[in-house]
């Protein structure tokens, strides 16, 4: 026993160490190493400012570095936002969720501020194109689905960023970005009316993604310098919206919205710039040179984070609208949960591509239940309904403060979260191990803090990744309590008689065929609470049988977790 508490003294002191580390995490540590103008070609330099003790995988260089702010405990953050000319689809969510996950991590677990800014592009061709098959103004378009993004992204429990900018508010800005490139001799207007950028004129400063430099370019004038070179104005056509500049009515290209609307929030220096790897190139390869043109300065954004792609099992397509094998945020939700759909992405790397299936989606559903049925029988426990086998108390607190210490270390290490939920749901099965029912524990001592200790830091771990184990689906908070209170006395009701029914006789029944001592004109009470019982199932009410006690939880009308049948013997 002293052995065992010795060790847990051992590692509190440790986890006090690892949590200081979380929240301080060495930002007062300041690493310097020159102005970014001194930086040239293609070559990342680690930026001078905070160090964050984090490592992540930056694009830039394909290989993970350390985080290092600007500014102590704050991370400046730029995600390139949604065209909104369509519904929004889980290829969209997974992204989008995958990266609030990441910025909550920093926030709520290493104490860091993260100011996030994002563009709405709000004119597009695609716009226009649906503005046209509808007969409706590209205005009334892009409204009507950057509402619905925003209504998505709160379902999905995505954090709003700091600022939503749209495109079309911000034109009078990108005109001025545009001239400033032109200035510093990056960019050239061509006859009919269009700016491109000067690929040439930046030398071997092109190229920073993989694929660039073999890249065909995009299509465009046939009086282009050099077929890589890309739109930053493009002449309006007829019937098309447009905007006055310098070079005659027109309109933005796709790439020249992001660096403006970025360096108007932020300026000449981004400390983190996210999206998904499809946007590697050419989109953020042309804002990184844009960017660096107009600011003359050799780093923009000191890391690039990509996500994965969304893939439907069994196809090598991304989910995308354009192959239109997708399937819309709205419809998922009427299958799944917010709180399901940010387990199936912790399960994979943010990184990683992801396939997604009624399988994967039901191995998320299974780890939370898991999670959900341990809190709720720890609960129990505590409570004293659960009667259990004595408590190793000591190895659970050893174990806890395990966990606390792998979970730290492995979002620290590029916010592994597979490594993190692994370690909460190894936490969560030697609890499991502990909790052995029994029908009488008379005079076994008891170890409710350590379940209680337990329980706190679980979901303070899923609160983290905006995981909400406390409330059923946001329709039926309003009836939550009422049900609650309902199932509760019938639950107590259904004891009370099962304890009447289970009493025994003074002596058994010779030649019986039924228990022991128990009446036999009560035994068809014991069938009934066990129909009962299987009948409540499906209907999302799981009631356990502990003993003389029961339990109850509820599962919001899903099938019962890991047989029910299998846990449960029958009364009668």
């Amino acid at each position: 026993m002293w052995r065992y508490l010795r060790s847990v003294l051992w590692k509190a002191k440790l986890i006090r160490g690892v949590f200081n580390t979380a929240q301080s995490v060495n930002t007062d540590k300041f690493i310097s190493n020159g102005p970014c103008s001194s930086v040239s070609g293609k070559k990342w330099v680690r930026p001078s400012g905070f160090a964050t003790g984090l490592k992540t995988f930056n694009s830039l260089t394909k290989q993970k570095e350390p985080l290092i702010l600007k500014r102590e405990r704050v991370a400046t953050w730029y995600s390139c936002g949604p065209t909104v000319y369509d519904h929004a689809h889980l290829g969209h969510a997974c992204s989008y969720v995958r990266f609030d996950i990441l910025q909550r991590i920093l926030s709520r677990l290493f104490g860091i501020t993260v100011i996030h800014a994002m563009v709405i592009t709000d004119i597009d061709d695609k716009i226009i194109k649906r503005s046209w098959e509808e007969n409706v103004s590209p205005t009334t378009i892009a409204t009507v689905y950057e509402d619905e993004f925003k209504r998505d992204m709160l379902s999905l429990k995505v954090i709003p960023p700091a600022v939503y900018l749209r495109v079309t508010e911000n034109v009078h800005h990108i005109v001025t970005f545009i001239e400033g490139i032109i200035k510093n001799g990056h960019a050239y207007a061509t006859k009919e009316g269009d700016v491109y950028f000067d690929i040439q004129s930046i030398g071997d400063r092109y190229g920073k993604f993989v694929g660039a430099v073999d890249s065909q370019g995009e299509p465009g004038s046939t009086n282009k310098r050099d077929s890589r070179d890309f739109a930053l104005w493009k002449q309006s056509k007829p019937q098309e919206p447009y905007w006055e500049s310098p070079w005659g009515r027109g309109r933005p290209g796709w790439h020249i919205e992001c660096s403006t609307i970025a360096s108007s929030v932020f300026g000449s220096q981004l400390d983190i710039h996210s999206g998904g790897i499809d946007l590697a190139f050419p989109h953020h390869e042309n804002e990184v040179a844009q960017s660096e043109a107009y600011h003359q300065c050799g780093q923009w954004a000191n890391y690039f984070l990509h996500s994965g792609h969304l893939h439907l099992k069994g196809s090598a397509e991304k989910m995308s609208k354009s192959l239109k094998n997708y399937v819309t945020i709205k419809d998922f939700l009427q299958s799944y949960s917010a709180s399901e759909f940010r387990m199936f992405c912790l399960l994979t790397k943010y990184r990683s591509a992801i396939d997604y299936s009624e399988s994967s989606m039901l191995e998320a559903r299974t780890s939370l239940g898991t999670i959900s049925t341990f809190i709720h029988d720890a609960k129990a426990y505590i409570k004293g309904q659960l009667q259990c086998t004595p408590v190793q108390e000591a190895v659970l607190w050893e174990r806890l403060a395990e966990t606390k210490y792998s979970v730290v270390n492995a979002l620290a290490d590029d916010f592994d979260t597979p490594r993190a939920i692994s370690a909460v749901m190894n936490l969560v099965y030697h609890g499991n191990c502990q909790l052995q029912p029994v029908s009488k524990s008379d005079g076994v001592a008891r170890s409710p803090a350590v379940f209680g200790a337990m329980v706190s830091y679980i979901r303070d771990v899923l609160d983290v990744f905006g995981i909400d184990l406390l409330h059923i689906k946001e329709a039926d908070v309003s009836i939550c309590g009422s049900l609650e209170g309902i199932v509760e006395k019938l639950t107590h009701f259904r004891s009370e008689v099962r304890a009447f029914a289970l009493a025994h006789q003074d002596g058994p029944i010779t030649g019986s065929p039924n228990k022991p001592g128990l009446y036999p004109e009560r035994i068809p009470l014991l069938k009934a609470c066990d129909i009962l019982r299987s009948d409540l199932a499906p209907l999302g009410v799981l009631i356990k049988d502990r003993g003389a006690t029961s339990t109850w939880e509820l599962t919001q009308g899903k099938p019962s977790q890991r047989g029910q049948d299998k846990d449960q013997e029958t009364s009668s």
